[in-house]
């Protein structure tokens, strides 16, 4: 039985730089036979159906074809429909009383946990929050992620070191887990 997924590349089309099209990408999706393959927006997010249950086999060898055709390396993170709306349900802000661009999820490749972020003093970027979830972060910035003095310390080495991760606005979000539904 497929299971339908996002792909979720990290860091291309940005500036012109690291140049994926989206119909170029589908093709390399559907020659590792993947199927009901799409894309949303021009910032690397793809959905597809594929038998494997593998996330992490799938998002490698993504990364592997991405990298043959394209020339470059390129991130991916690989999560079912099912975990994708799983974070959405168990968004800690209201979303629904937010504007997209004020709420941000960044997905990360294994669990994260406070630990990681002990060192942050998170009150000195009030009103700007975050909080952890299951290998996510939900990021709330009032003025936007372009604005959002907390994003850019969050990005950090010291926080981010060992870790893939790339981040999506509660549009797209809501988005991918509209076009994952089984």
């Amino acid at each position: 039985m497929s299971t339908m997924y996002a792909a979720l590349l990290r860091g291309i089309n940005v500036s012109g730089h690291r140049r994926v099209p989206m119909a170029e990408l589908r093709t390399v999706m559907g020659e590792l036979g993947h199927g009901d393959i799409a894309t949303h927006l021009q910032s690397g997010n793809a959905v597809f159906s594929s038998e494997s249950g593998d996330e992490d086999s799938l998002a490698a060898e993504l990364e592997q074809a991405i990298d043959a055709h394209f020339g470059f390396p390129v991130d991916c993170l690989v999560r079912s429909g099912a975990y994708l709306a799983a974070v959405a349900e168990a968004c800690p802000f209201p979303a629904a009383e937010l504007e997209g661009k004020q709420l941000h999820v960044t997905y990360f490749d294994q669990p994260v946990d406070d630990a990681r972020f002990a060192a942050l003093d998170a009150g000195a970027f009030r009103p700007e929050e975050f909080r952890l979830g299951e290998r996510a972060l939900y990021l709330y910035a009032p003025e936007g992620l372009g604005r959002s003095k907390l994003a850019v310390a969050l990005g950090r080495p010291a926080f981010t070191r060992g870790l893939v991760a790339t981040s999506r606005n509660w549009n797209t979000v809501v988005k991918l887990v509209e076009m994952t539904r089984d």
